[in-house]
């Protein structure tokens, strides 16, 4: 875990019992019913016997990213992308809104199941054989499966440096000047909605620019994606801090690009990163510059 200035608290201590299924056995999926940690879930655990995410709960997830409603957002009181630390005694810029996604909370280690338990996928780490390969159509390096995946497939994390807002601005303008490439963040806001004023080093984002995993080659595709990111409690109770996970939105053939919405609004210009050209050829792409 790398991070700087970012107000960063995992701790065992803070998870207490309402937070996990400390008297459980074994695996918490052959039960009659849900234990503790299907509670942030609806009540109900999200993962198959096989280790995949049940179809309602990923169709659900699917269906808030393509068609959000205004009742899918929230809106900070003083947002950090608009305003940034600076600014803020200054004209304040309203919220654009933040999509109130779907969360899975998995067992961990103050529960009383096994590590084999089936609510325990995401922490186990990659199991599909990936492969990092160049692209076509100048769009760089991409990610994609030797063998085909079923729906629902746990692909891999977003892993990267935890930064504030206000240091990825920071960053972004030292990149700038040097002429130099960056991955594009990804933002930490599944919480922002809960405080009135989010603190700079509450406003977290993650950068893989200079650390990450495979996660970071995965490239941009416009509405028809087949992942989708999902945020995953395992080491902290609340939605500040979480795993951000790829999950496949359809069966994929073997040898097919894994490529996931970054939700970018190309004609933002409040973003921290400035938007690229988009190359993802797809029928709904948001890219309106975009030259044919």
């Amino acid at each position: 875990m790398v991070y700087q200035d970012g107000h960063v608290d995992f701790s065992l201590a803070r998870i207490s019992e309402d937070n996990c299924c400390a008297q459980c056995l074994g695996d918490c999926l052959s039960s009659d019913l849900p234990c503790a940690c299907a509670a942030e879930t609806g009540g109900e655990f999200v993962y198959t016997q096989k280790g995949l995410l049940k179809e309602e709960f990923l169709d659900e997830a699917i269906s808030v990213s393509l068609d959000p409603q205004r009742k899918h957002f929230y809106y900070c009181e003083i947002c950090p992308l608009q305003n940034e630390p600076q600014q803020r005694h200054g004209k304040i810029k309203l919220c654009k809104g933040h999509l109130t996604r779907k969360f899975i909370k998995e067992c961990w280690s103050k529960c009383g199941c096994s590590k084999k338990c089936g609510n325990r996928v995401v922490q186990r780490g990659i199991q599909a054989a990936l492969q990092v390969y160049a692209a076509p159509e100048g769009k760089g390096w991409g990610v994609r499966s030797v063998n085909a995946l079923k729906k629902g497939t746990f692909i891999c994390e977003y892993v990267g440096e935890i930064v504030t807002n206000q240091e990825l601005y920071e960053r972004n303008n030292e990149r700038a000047a040097k002429k130099e490439r960056h991955t594009y963040p990804v933002l930490l806001d599944a919480d922002w909605g809960s405080e009135r004023i989010l603190e700079d080093e509450e406003a977290l984002c993650l950068d893989a620019t200079e650390f990450g995993n495979i996660g970071r080659f995965i490239n941009h595709r416009c509405y028809d994606s087949n992942l989708i990111e999902i945020p995953v409690e395992v080491e902290t109770p609340d939605h500040h801090y979480y795993r951000l996970a790829f999950f496949t939105t359809r069966d994929t053939e073997p040898m097919e690009e894994l490529t996931w919405d970054y939700g970018i609004q190309f004609d933002d210009k409040y973003h921290p990163i400035k938007a690229f050209k988009c190359k993802c050829g797809s029928m709904g792409c948001r890219d309106k510059k975009r030259r044919h």
